[in-house]
């Protein structure tokens, strides 16, 4: 993950081995009252947005999110809120220390008593180490980096599948959810891919295609290596190359220890 603040792109290096199911169904044992901190990584396409709320209603913590720490602390018109407001209204990046802060403020709310679930953060080595710094604070540490394995060239396909009808939000996928207007076997194009109920014409988002996938995924690679050799001791892999109904088991099992 590569920023500090800034809107990082998700993807990484070309996922060459993935963990086995016994891999995934390893897991460390729980001091009984601690809070479970899990960091979840996966590439773009990976399935992070499904699996992100199946692990936060099975462990009863919520999810967090850089960007939306921030936004709600500026709501908040916190300390760190203003600050972080003042920061971005001049067109800078927030750095590491200020989300740093707004992420030590944020943990120590109600809600997250039983552990919470970071998507998003960190991103480099510099950020995992103020993480670290402040979890030592109460004498923890990260419980899981939860890594969802996807091979570069599954990505691809998933991702660059995708079309949108613009107006109504609707989504196609040219092999998984074709519109009726996409002939079998036919290349999909502006031409051919047509909203079901309107004929109009659909639209790739600029970060769908195959040029800008190549460059997501290397950001990706570069920023989760140093992080996943960082937390080493406590990566788990999950095969999220599988079909749906096949990658949740693995999910559920590397997080029932956690449970309360």
């Amino acid at each position: 993950m590569a920023e500090s603040t800034k809107e990082l792109t998700e993807d990484g290096a070309k996922v060459t081995t993935v963990a086995t199911d016994e891999n995934a169904t390893a897991a460390p044992p729980v001091e009984p009252g601690a809070r479970t901190i899990i960091i979840l990584f996966g590439p773009p396409g990976s399935g992070k947005g499904t699996q992100a709320p199946r692990i936060v209603d099975a462990l009863g913590t919520p999810q967090l999110s850089t960007g939306d720490m921030l936004r709600a602390a500026v709501a908040a018109g916190t300390e760190v809120g203003k600050k972080a407001d003042e920061v971005m209204k001049s067109g800078a990046l927030v750095d590491d220390d200020l989300v740093a802060a707004i992420i030590k403020d944020r943990i120590a709310a109600d809600d997250c008593k039983g552990g919470f679930l970071l998507d998003g953060f960190p991103r480099t080595v510099g950020q995992a180490e103020k993480l670290d710094a402040i979890l030592k604070e109460t004498n923890e540490s990260v419980s899981m980096v939860l890594r969802l394995c996807v091979p570069d060239e599954d990505l691809e396909a998933r991702i660059c599948g995708r079309w949108i009808h613009q107006a109504s939000g609707r989504s196609y996928h040219a092999t998984n959810k074709k519109p009726k207007s996409l002939p079998d076997g036919a290349e999909p194009s502006a031409e051919n891919m047509l909203d079901d109920e309107t004929n109009e014409p659909l639209m790739q988002r600029k970060d769908d295609t195959k040029e800008a996938l190549v460059e997501r995924l290397k950001g990706y690679h570069e920023m989760t290596t140093p992080l996943l050799d960082h937390y080493k001791a406590v990566v788990k892999e999950v095969d999220a190359a599988k079909a749906p109904a096949e990658i949740g088991p693995q999910i559920d099992e590397l997080v029932a220890p956690y449970k309360k």
